[in-house]
C-alpha cells in the first residue's frame, strides 16, 4: 500500500512540475510584516472563523484505553465532537499621516485549540508588533510575532489548504514549552478519560516568538529574493523570557514573479529556514528544582507551485533536540525508566507533497497531500535481554484527500479523509510502543472558514 501511495505521488510530481500554467506564490515576509506606505488605513479589523467537526476511527488498545492520536484535541476526551477550531480578530495598519513608514499588527485568539488551552484561556494575543521601513535593505519589526519558517506553517492559516497540519508540523512546529518543574508521564486513558492526557501547562507556541527581526525583499528582473534575520526569546506565546539563551532565525526564499501581488500572486518560489536555540528541561523526578540546558534545532527547504489549476508544494525538513513526544508525555522521554525514547536529544525528519486541483469552471478544488515522519530516529537501544538492539523510532505516514468547495473569495468549506498508519518500526505489532500505537487510524474532518 505505501509502494502504491508513492508511486502514484510520484506520477502527480511529475505531471504537476511538466505543466506549463501560470502559477502563483505570496510572499508571507511582505504580507504579515507591513503595510503598502502611504496608502495604508490607520487601523483595518479582521480576521477569520474556522468551524469543525472532526471524528478519529482509532481503536483502543488491548486494554480499551486511549493515547493522545486516538482522541480528538484539543480536551483528548472524545472521537468525535464539533468545535470552533479557531476565532481570530485583529487590527492592522500605519501611523499616517504622521509617519507611513511605521506599521503595527495585532491579532488575538478566540478559538479551541492549542493556544487558549491549556488553562481554559477565553483569548490569548497571538501578534502584537511594530515595523519600522525607514531603512532601504532592512526593515525592523519588533514585538511578539510568526517566525519564518516551513511554509505550512508560515503562511496565513485562514487560507490554510487542509483542516489538519502535517505530523512533523504539529509536532515538532507548532512547539510545546516544558513545563517549569518536573512532571510524570501519563498512561493510555479509558474514555470517560480519568486523568488528563494533557499535561503541559503552557499553550503551544503557534510558531511565534517576542524579538526582533531585520528583513526585506530585493528584486533582480523577474525575481524577488526575501531574507530574515530574527533573535527572539524562544519562549513562544509568553513574552517575557524565562532565561538568558535567545533563538536565533534565518530565513531565505527566492521567487520568480510573474504578475500580481499579494496571496494569490503569480510566481514560484523556494525557500531554506533554520531555528536555533536552547530550552530548560527539568526531567529528574526528586525534590529539586534543577532544570538543565538542551539544544533546539529545526531546519528545512521546499518550494511551492501554484496555479489557476494547480498547485505543488514539496518540503523536508528537520529536527534535533527537544524531540516534543506527545501531550501526555512532559518529560520528553517515552520510557524515563531505560535508556531509550530520549526526547530531549532527539532527532527527527520530514518530507511531504502536496497536490491540489481547482476543477476549471468550478468553485471546487480537489486536495491530496502525503506526509512522512521519522520521529527519535537516532534513539538509544536496549542494552540487553529480549529487545536488545531495539530503539523507540516511530514512523508516522499519512495520506489526506480533500474537497473544498468556495462559495465564495472569503468562504469556504474544507473536507477531509486522513488515512494514517504509525508504527514504532523495531517491534511487532502489539509489541513495545506498538501496543498502543496500533490501532491508529483514520480521520474524517470537515471544516467550514469565513474571511472578514
Amino acid at each position: 500500500m505505501r509502494k502504491l501511495k508513492k508511486v502514484a505521488l510520484a506520477a502527480t510530481c511529475a505531471a504537476v512540475l511538466g505543466t506549463t500554467s501560470v502559477v502563483n506564490a505570496a510572499n508571507w515576509l511582505m504580507l504579515q510584516g507591513t503595510e503598502p506606505a502611504d496608502a495604508a488605513p490607520r487601523a483595518k479589523v479582521w480576521g477569520f472563523i474556522q468551524a469543525k467537526y472532526e471524528k478519529n476511527n482509532s481503536d483502543p488498545n488491548a486494554g480499551g484505553a486511549y493515547v493522545p492520536p486516538k482522541l480528538v484535541g484539543p480536551a483528548l476526551t472524545s472521537q468525535e465532537t464539533f468545535a470552533i477550531n479557531r476565532a481570530r480578530i485583529g487590527v492592522r495598519g500605519t501611523g499616517m499621516p504622521l509617519d507611513g513608514k511605521v506599521n503595527y499588527f495585532f491579532l488575538a485568539e478566540f478559538g479551541n485549540n492549542g493556544i487558549t488551552q491549556p488553562g481554559n484561556n477565553f483569548v490569548k494575543v497571538t501578534d502584537a508588533s511594530i515595523t519600522m521601513n525607514h531603512i532601504p535593505g532592512a526593515r525592523i519589526r519588533v514585538g511578539l510575532f510568526k517566525t519564518p519558517m516551513s511554509e505550512e506553517v508560515y503562511q496565513g492559516i485562514a487560507i490554510f489548504d487542509y483542516v489538519n497540519f502535517t505530523n512533523f508540523a504539529n509536532q515538532q512546529l507548532i512547539e510545546r514549552a516544558p513545563n517549569d518543574t518536573y512532571t510524570s508521564n501519563v498512561g493510555a486513558q479509558t474514555l470517560p478519560v480519568g486523568t488528563s492526557l494533557n499535561t503541559f501547562t503552557k499553550s503551544v507556541s503557534a510558531a511565534r516568538d517576542t524579538g526582533v527581526q531585520i528583513f526585506d525583499t530585493f528584486k533582480s528582473g523577474a525575481w524577488e529574493h526575501g531574507y530574515s534575520v530574527m533573535i527572539g526569546n524562544g519562549n513562544g506565546l509568553n513574552m517575557n523570557d524565562n532565561d538568558d539563551n535567545q533563538d536565533t532565525y534565518l530565513y531565505w526564499s527566492s521567487e520568480k514573479v510573474f504578475s500580481g501581488k499579494g496571496p494569490r500572486r503569480k510566481g514560484m518560489k523556494f525557500y531554506a529556514w533554520s531555528q536555533t536555540g536552547k530550552r530548560l528541561l527539568d526531567n529528574t523526578n526528586d525534590a529539586t528544582h534543577n532544570p538543565k540546558e538542551y539544544d533546539r534545532k529545526r531546519s528545512g527547504i521546499g518550494m511551492k507551485y501554484l496555479s489557476k489549476k494547480y498547485r505543488f508544494t514539496f518540503e523536508y525538513t528537520k529536527a534535533d533536540g527537544m524531540i516534543w513526544l506527545g501531550p501526555h508525555t512532559p518529560t520528553f522521554d517515552m520510557n524515563p525508566n531505560a535508556p531509550v525514547g530520549n526526547g530531549e536529544n532527539g532527532e527527527a525528519s520530514a518530507w511531504q507533497v502536496d497536490f491540489g486541483w481547482y476543477i476549471p469552471g468550478t468553485k471546487w478544488e480537489l486536495d491530496a497531500r502525503y506526509d512522512v515522519y521519522n520521529r527519535l530516529e537516532n534513539d538509544t537501544v536496549f542494552p540487553g535481554g529480549a529487545n536488545a538492539g531495539k530503539g523507540f523510532e516511530t514512523e508516522w505516514t499519512t495520506l489526506t484527500l480533500g474537497v473544498q468547495y468556495h462559495l465564495n473569495k472569503k468562504s469556504r468549506v474544507t473536507v477531509n479523509y486522513a488515512f494514517r498508519d504509525v508504527e514504532a518500526v523495531d517491534f511487532g505489532s502489539g509489541a513495545g510502543p506498538n501496543a498502543n500505537l496500533d490501532g491508529i487510524d483514520d480521520i474524517f474532518a470537515v471544516q467550514v472558514t469565513h474571511i472578514f
